[in-house]
């Protein structure tokens, strides 16, 4: 039987992508798509209601994701974050994959936009680390509506949820990494510096690992839009 798939995105302030990646062919594949405003103060919910369902939600990606996972009525739940594009063939691959009874969910395989050195470095890094079971939002996770209610959803923390919930997943069952791509903005890096951005992140993950506090980590990691 063919899987259903509910796209949910959360967003804050996203005027400048959401409209590309909610007309995308590709997203519009899905059964059902959800975006969930975290109090946007530009046009992000007005644009975004043209194309698809629309929820408010305290911010934060956690609370957000939550509350469009409550909306959902798929088998499948993908997270995207709102400045990515898929690859065309994403939907398929992941509907296959989730037909095999033991895979829980999984991921996308990243992709940095650009056509420099440093896209491909990206690019390169998130491949093989994904292996390590080092997995973060924008690689678009999804897994089965059913674990994800069994898991709790993802914990309200300022940051690292997407990697925590990831760690989670994977201790249920196969975790499906698929070669299908996600094409993720490189405006981080190119906003915030090719070194800084690599430091926070490296930073930022071997403490959260070590323990420490997500709420104090967020001061590390800026909004970029």
């Amino acid at each position: 039987m063919r899987k259903t798939v509910t796209v949910i995105v959360p967003v804050l302030n996203e005027e400048s992508t959401i409209e590309k990646l909610l007309t995308q062919a590709w997203v519009k594949e899905a059964d059902q798509v959800i975006v969930v405003d975290g109090g946007s103060s530009d046009n992000t919910l007005h644009l975004a209601q043209q194309f698809a369902s629309t929820i408010t939600s305290p911010a934060g990606r956690g609370p957000q994701m939550n509350a469009g996972a409550a909306m959902a009525t798929s088998d499948i739940l993908l997270f995207l974050h709102a400045d990515v594009q898929l690859g065309p063939q994403a939907m398929d691959a992941i509907r296959d994959s989730t037909s095999k009874p033991d895979v829980v969910g999984g991921c996308l395989d990243v992709v940095f936009d650009g056509d420099d050195w440093v896209s491909e470095l990206f690019t390169f890094g998130y491949h093989y680390r994904r292996h390590l079971r080092i997995i973060y939002g924008d690689s678009g996770i999804f897994c089965r509506r059913e674990v994800f209610q069994q898991m709790g959803g993802y914990r309200d923390i300022a940051i690292m949820e997407d990697y925590e919930f990831a760690r989670r997943l994977w201790k249920l069952g196969k975790m499906a990494l698929l070669n299908e791509p996600v094409i993720v903005s490189d405006r981080r890096w190119r906003k915030a510096g090719l070194v800084r951005t690599w430091m926070v992140w490296t930073l930022i993950q071997t403490l959260f690992s070590l323990g420490y506090p997500a709420e104090k980590l967020g001061r590390f990691y800026s909004v970029i839009r």
